[in-house]
Order: structure tokens, then sequence, then C-alpha cells
């Protein structure tokens, strides 16, 4: 099971109270689970997705390890432009 980050900024305390219950906040909206299983993470994703339709603000990036994935780190976000990871001869970039 692989570490799993989720980073908040300037989210309702909706979000960070339930995040809080899943993982332990290490830093002020940083939240760190260990070894949080994938269907935890998709359902926590799930549940930050469905309540960002109803209340959105602020921004929310979930973070893992993707073996599949550039980089093999695997990304999603909310409230922020679009971004994706990609491999260029060995360096992790972020495209906006």
């Amino acid at each position: 099971m692989p570490m799993t980050v989720v980073v908040t900024r300037d989210v309702a305390d909706r979000f960070r109270g339930f995040l809080s219950s899943v993982m332990p906040e290490a830093a002020p909206g940083v939240f760190v689970g260990a070894e949080l299983s994938r269907g935890v993470r998709e359902r926590v994703w799930t549940v930050l997705s469905e309540w960002w339709t109803e209340m959105p603000g602020g921004s929310i990036v979930l973070l893992w390890k993707d073996d599949a994935a550039p980089g093999r780190l695997g990304l999603r976000t909310l409230g922020l432009p679009p971004r994706t990871l990609a491999d260029l001869d060995g360096a992790l970039l972020v495209r906006r």
C-alpha cells in the first residue's frame, strides 16, 4: 500500500475535518497516509470531488505512488488549473 499525501489550501473546514478522520494532519493542510489502500484513496477522492461540486473554493492536491504514472507519482487536483506530470529524460516536470 503506497503512501498518500493530500495538500489543501483555503478549503472549507468540512474538507479538513473529513481528511483528518482518515489520515493524520502532519502540518496545517497537509494530510499523510503511510499505508492507504487504493480503495480508501479512491473513496476519499470521490467524497472530496462530490463536496467540491457543492462548495468550490481553495485547492486540493492528491499525490500517491503509482508505478504506471510518469515518475511513478499519481496526481489529482481540484481548484487549480489542471496539472499533469511528465517525464522528460528522467526529470519529472509538472505541466499546467
